[in-house]
């Protein structure tokens, strides 16, 4: 098994989200993916992979309708994407996705979040070089050839292809994500949920005193409304 897939087993291990923050965060996403490309799934692929997200968490049909009738409205505020890249205690670097309609309070959030739990909130480009890119899918692999499959999408980019309890994970760079996304559904391939996440090239061990410090400042961040996601390279695994 690859990075992608020790990295997985690790986020697995810490899920943090409880559902109303993952409906929160696919509320957001929705609203993003219809102002990008209009509310209509079939022609609006990103807005398609979100939906298929949303019901991979069981968020109600009505609820994701509402959502993409609530997006469509000319009124309705939209969202900007901000990373922040920062360093928590003993050194371990840290990137927060956010997804805001108030950058000045977000900003004073995240700085407030680090500064309080003995961190530093870092310029752009002083983390993310450390992080890999990547994205990926879940789908239905009944009666699939995964060694098959993979050879088959390579040439859309994938680097790796690996089954766990959830399904088939198929990891790929963050680019190749419009792809996959239209190779899978051209071999009607059904697609539960994909997502985009960042994986660290090299974690660093902690003792377990030094992890609660790491630990107490990534509850902080991960509490706010406007969060998304956050990644780091703490070593998790041991």
């Amino acid at each position: 098994m690859g990075r992608a897939f020790e990295f997985r087993k690790a986020r697995k291990m810490k899920r943090w989200a409880a559902m109303s923050k993952a409906f929160t965060r696919i509320g957001k996403d929705i609203v993003m993916a219809v102002k990008e490309g209009g509310p209509d799934p079939d022609a609006n692929s990103k807005l398609r992979a979100v939906i298929q997200n949303a019901k991979s968490v069981n968020m109600p049909k009505d609820n994701i309708e509402r959502a993409i009738k609530r997006a469509s409205d000319k009124s309705q505020g939209d969202y900007k994407e901000v990373l922040f890249e920062g360093y928590a205690p003993h050194g371990i670097a840290i990137l927060v996705e956010t997804a805001t309609d108030n950058n000045t309070r977000t900003v004073a959030n995240i700085r407030s979040y680090f500064n309080k739990c003995d961190g530093s909130l870092g310029t752009s480009g002083s983390v993310v070089f450390m992080f890999d890119h990547t994205c990926n899918f879940r789908i239905n692999g009944e009666g699939i050839d995964l060694e098959e499959l993979e050879l088959e999408l390579i040439d859309h980019g994938v680097e790796e292809v690996f089954e766990d309890e959830d399904g088939v994970m198929i990891y790929a760079p963050f680019e190749s994500f419009g792809a996959i996304q239209s190779a899978l559904e051209e071999k009607e391939i059904e697609i539960i949920a994909s997502g985009f996440e960042r994986i660290p090239q090299v974690t660093k061990t902690l003792d377990a005193a030094s992890k609660e410090d790491v630990e107490k400042l990534l509850e902080k961040i991960e509490e706010d409304d406007d969060v998304q996601n956050v990644y780091h390279n703490m070593n998790e695994l041991d």
